[in-house]
């Protein structure tokens, strides 16, 4: 019988409604309710049964540029639990969206991060800049920041052209083309590192101009012409 009363009790908890008050948001200060409600479909009061936490977890995922969610519904305490981890930034990052430029931040898997969405900025101006970042490209973006972390090259900027074209700036290389073909990016990579080292070991890398790797098999190596 108490059994039985115990159940009944949870299942007429599940028909109460959540409110704004019943919201709680856990592993980051940077969000508050109101922009749960604001960035998913969402809408208070409504009943806890008939919230759905995956579709509000893709949805806030995508709008609030976060690494990871959960939106789980609970009895005790009643509402709902949200579990939040952010995505932190290692470049500055610019996009384009409906014609406009929008600033923000760009993370080591590539994903774009708009500013009002960051915390734990540190960068400093030596930080790389990714201009033109598509959602497209975030595979791409990723195997480059990889490099870059592991000390294999050492880039001042990524340029995505409207068209696709990608550029890169790299310390003692200058300007690097690789072109409209980014599955080619991780073949271009390694030729980068090992130019890199060939052309510092022989002192040379004061003399590039650009280098063309747009076909990793045909390098073309452009130098100063005093």
């Amino acid at each position: 019988m108490l059994v039985l009363f115990s159940t009944s009790l949870l299942s007429l908890k599940t028909l109460k409604n959540v409110d704004v008050n019943n919201i709680k948001i856990y592993g980051s200060n940077l969000f508050k309710a109101k922009d749960i409600l604001e960035n998913s479909s969402l809408n208070v009061p409504t009943r806890l049964v008939f919230i759905k936490t995956k579709y509000i977890e893709k949805e806030l995922k995508q709008n609030l540029s976060l690494k990871k969610i959960s939106v789980i519904r609970e009895i005790l305490p009643f509402g709902l639990r949200i579990l939040i981890q952010t995505r932190t930034p290692v470049a500055y990052g610019e996009r384009v969206f409906n014609s406009e430029k929008i600033s923000g931040f760009i993370d080591e898997d590539g994903f774009f991060i708009d500013t009002q969405h960051a915390e734990k900025v540190t960068l400093g101006r030596s930080a790389i800049q990714v201009y033109g970042w598509q959602e497209k490209s975030i595979k791409t973006l990723s195997k480059i920041l990889g490099a870059q972390k592991n000390g294999e090259i050492d880039l001042i900027k990524i340029r995505f052209s409207p068209n696709g074209f990608l550029t890169l700036e790299e310390k003692d290389l200058k300007l690097i083309l690789l072109g409209f073909d980014q599955s080619l990016v991780r073949s271009q990579l390694k030729i980068i590192s090992k130019l890199k080292d060939h052309l510092k070991k022989n002192n040379l890398s004061g003399e590039i101009d650009n280098i063309d790797l747009t076909d990793p098999n045909k390098p073309k190596i452009k130098v100063f012409k005093p």
